[in-house]
């Protein structure tokens, strides 16, 4: 019964258009007052709410996009637009290679898929459309691309992920990176195959390398940042947290007194945007608490346990299944909203299969990833439309190829454990 109220309420109030967050704890009230399974007050919610938010390692979440932002307004998005530009630029199709390169550079600033997309379709959209790129492929692609944001690391939903798994922060980074460059390499092969068969622009002027080492020097403080970051991380000297915060700092100075291209009156608009981005992520996993913790008080998350574990099935067909639940999941349910939901159930199950946690949170990862690809809740595809002002099904039939290429690598990733874990 209460399995059904639970998730009954919420997903009548995703219908209804609530916000994630607020349906997520009103389905949890629903289910405390209007169930007969339980004999405890509502003011278990706010305990479960504010006990969601109990970890350091989330704080590192609010420090990140607002490292980003400060990058993005601080002019760091065209230098590595131009160091992309600069390094694949040259031949048929460059411009598409340039935009997946920029997209990949711009992931280790923001961690955030729409951001990219937002971003680096700004500045190479109209510019790739004007010289004859095809619009639906050009967007597609943008779309697709933007996807790297939350695989290459710094990357929010990892982050998430390892607050609810234990696992560590820096294995997910070194996991992200190594698949990130694997999709990259997807996406590039499909982008050359088809500048072929359609014949893309071709670059009249070649690069020389006085340029591609002029614009690799203007764009030296904005790689800096995904060096302080990986780099505090990976050698033991800061915290996840540490390392995010000491990555503000240097994205306040690289655009302020390097680029020149902030002033400090735009330092409080950018701290707003960001503190209202990161406050929809954190109410997120705080509602989901809640939500989950019903989930498992009730007993439904033990019953389907013991259900999956009564199947026998091995690890792999384990997480193929686990894989294509989350795609569905992704698909009309935003990415975090979905991992904090479901990670707490499933996560048990696969480590009693012995799955890996690091493989697991890739395929938690990329699937969510997907979704943002994916109609209806379909964020790249809405920031996407935004910026080439093509109707959405118009982008959707030119992100295809890039998708299947994309979809290849996740389940390879699914399929191969050590695709995930060959770095640790």
């Amino acid at each position: 019964m209460t399995g059904i109220v639970l998730f009954g309420c919420f997903a009548l109030f995703l219908i209804l258009g609530v916000p994630v967050a607020i349906a997520l704890g009103a389905a949890t009230m629903a289910s405390i007052l209007f169930s007969p399974d339980f004999a405890i007050t509502t003011a278990v919610i706010p305990q479960r709410i504010f006990g969601g938010l109990e970890s350091t390692s989330l704080m590192a979440i609010a420090f990140f996009v607002l490292a980003g932002n400060l990058m993005t307004k601080g002019g760091i998005s065209r230098r590595l637009v131009d160091l992309a530009n600069s390094i694949v630029g040259g031949v048929r199709g460059g411009m598409s290679l340039a935009l997946i390169l920029a997209s990949a550079f711009f992931a280790a600033l923001s961690g955030s898929a729409p951001a990219t997309v937002i971003a680096i379709g700004s500045m190479m959209y109209g510019d790739m459309v004007r010289i004859g790129y095809p619009k639906e492929r050009t967007a597609g692609l943008l779309v697709v691309a933007g996807g790297l944001g939350p695989i290459i690391p710094p990357s929010i939903i990892m982050v998430v992920y390892c607050t609810m798994t234990g696992a560590s922060v820096g294995d997910m980074f070194k996991s992200g990176m190594a698949i990130g460059v694997i999709i990259m390499a997807a996406l590039m092969t499909v982008v050359l195959y088809f500048a072929q068969r359609e014949k893309w622009p071709k670059a009249e002027k070649m690069i020389t390398v006085q340029e591609l080492f002029r614009n690799f020097f203007k764009a030296i403080p904005a790689l800096m940042l995904p060096i302080i970051i990986l780099g505090g991380i990976y050698s033991g000297l800061l915290t996840p947290t540490e390392s995010a915060s000491v990555a503000v700092v240097w994205a306040l100075i690289a655009g302020l007194f390097i680029y020149k291209e902030l002033s400090f009156k735009d330092l409080v608009p950018i701290i707003l945007d960001s503190a209202k981005g990161a406050a929809m992520v954190l109410f997120i996993v705080a509602t989901s608490t809640a939500f989950s913790w019903v989930f498992t008080f009730s007993g439904i998350s033990e019953s389907l346990v013991n259900s999956i574990i009564a199947m026998n099935l091995n690890p792999m067909m384990f997480s193929l299944i686990i894989a294509v639940i989350l795609l569905m999941f992704g698909t009309f349910l935003e990415g975090i909203a979905t991992a904090v939901l479901l990670v707490p159930v499933l996560w048990p199950i696969a480590n009693s299969l012995g799955i890996h946690v690091i493989h697991f949170g890739m395929i938690v990862c990329i699937s969510n990833v997907v979704g943002t690809m994916t109609p209806p809740v379909a964020v790249n595809i809405f920031s996407a439309a935004n910026v080439s002002k093509l109707k959405m099904g118009d982008i959707v039939k030119g992100e295809i190829p890039f998708f299947v290429g994309y979809l290849a690598v996740f389940f390879a990733v699914v399929l191969v454990p050590a695709i995930s874990t060959f770095l640790l």
